[in-house]
């Protein structure tokens, strides 16, 4: 009776340590001056106590850094871009578009990543190699941002840190708090600006939404969830007070006259008295350990700008 040819190919059990030897030899560099030998027997080992994290999300790598765990990153990528750290270590590229073979080439040992991550087929094939790949819900609100806290505090051995740094942020929190009472109506219109193509604006259930309700600002839209683009005319009806957009979507577009050239915009409120408002994205954004900086600033400085139009 003839044998059956058995497949070359590793089963689940194996899948971590062929990955792994592929990574090797095709990144040897890498590995080098990792915590990851290759023995001559081809066996992979990883030395004791050694934690190697890939952290893809500007969020996640700020809340690694305020543990004091940032001496096991290994990697970041291209959102992390605070503190001006991460920016010097190795980039594993775009959330969205990461490659397998550039996240093994870092060797690690734990990948933090934020819901956003992917292509999913990238996520799969990490998870089946055997490395911890730890997808952090994102909930833009405070009490999501403590929870992401705790959970990294847990992954990275820091749960003591987390503790403390719960409490700061609850401090902060609090002082905030304080400031944001008795407000008069303040209409804002977020504008998702890639390309001065089209407008995109932020609706229900997205980062800019949860921020304005947090700083006490209207959205000068509603009826719809995420971004959607709006014609002229439903801009114009919308009657902002004031325009928020990310450094990095002015920069798309030509800075403070090139977000007044989009469709419709020039013939609103917040158009006829340039009231044009931006922070760098992850901080406005991202439902950090900064959040709180950033909603008393973006406050502050709505407040500003509409005291100093009705003081004209």
């Amino acid at each position: 009776m003839r044998g059956i040819k058995q497949s070359t190919r590793p089963d689940c059990s194996s899948r971590r340590l062929w990955l792994q030897q592929f990574s090797a030899m095709t990144f040897g560099a890498a590995y080098a001056a990792s915590p990851l030998a290759l023995a001559a027997n081809g066996v992979v080992s990883v030395k004791a106590n050694a934690r190697r994290i890939v952290s893809i999300g500007g969020a996640l790598t700020e809340i690694v850094y305020a543990l004091q765990a940032q001496s096991e990153l290994v990697a970041v990528d291209t959102t992390s871009s605070f503190p001006d750290a991460a920016q010097k270590l190795p980039n594993v590229g775009y959330a969205r578009s990461l490659s397998i073979e550039g996240v093994l080439a870092m060797a690690p040992t734990m990948i933090l990543a934020t819901e956003d991550a992917g292509p999913p087929g990238v996520i799969r094939q990490l998870s089946a190699s055997g490395i911890p790949v730890n997808i952090v819900a994102a909930n833009h609100r405070f009490q999501g941002l403590l929870d992401r806290v705790n959970r990294i505090g847990d992954l990275t051995g820091r749960a003591a840190n987390a503790k403390k740094l719960v409490q700061q942020l609850e401090s902060e929190w609090q002082s905030v708090q304080t400031t944001l009472k008795n407000l008069k109506e303040r209409r804002a219109l977020f504008i998702l600006s890639h390309s001065a193509s089209q407008i995109m604006v932020a609706g229900k259930d997205t980062s800019a939404q949860a921020m304005m309700d947090y700083a006490c600002i209207t959205n000068a839209v509603d009826g719809f969830s995420g971004y959607k683009p709006l014609t002229p005319e439903a801009v114009i009806a919308a009657k902002p007070d004031i325009i928020l957009v990310t450094d990095q979507g002015l920069n798309a577009v030509g800075g403070v006259d090139g977000i007044l050239k989009l469709p419709g915009l020039s013939r609103t409120p917040a158009g006829q008295k340039k009231q044009v408002i931006s922070f760098e994205a992850m901080y406005m954004l991202g439902f950090g350990p900064r959040l709180p900086s950033a909603v008393a600033a973006l406050n502050t400085a709505v407040d500003k700008a509409l005291t100093k139009v009705s003081s004209v």
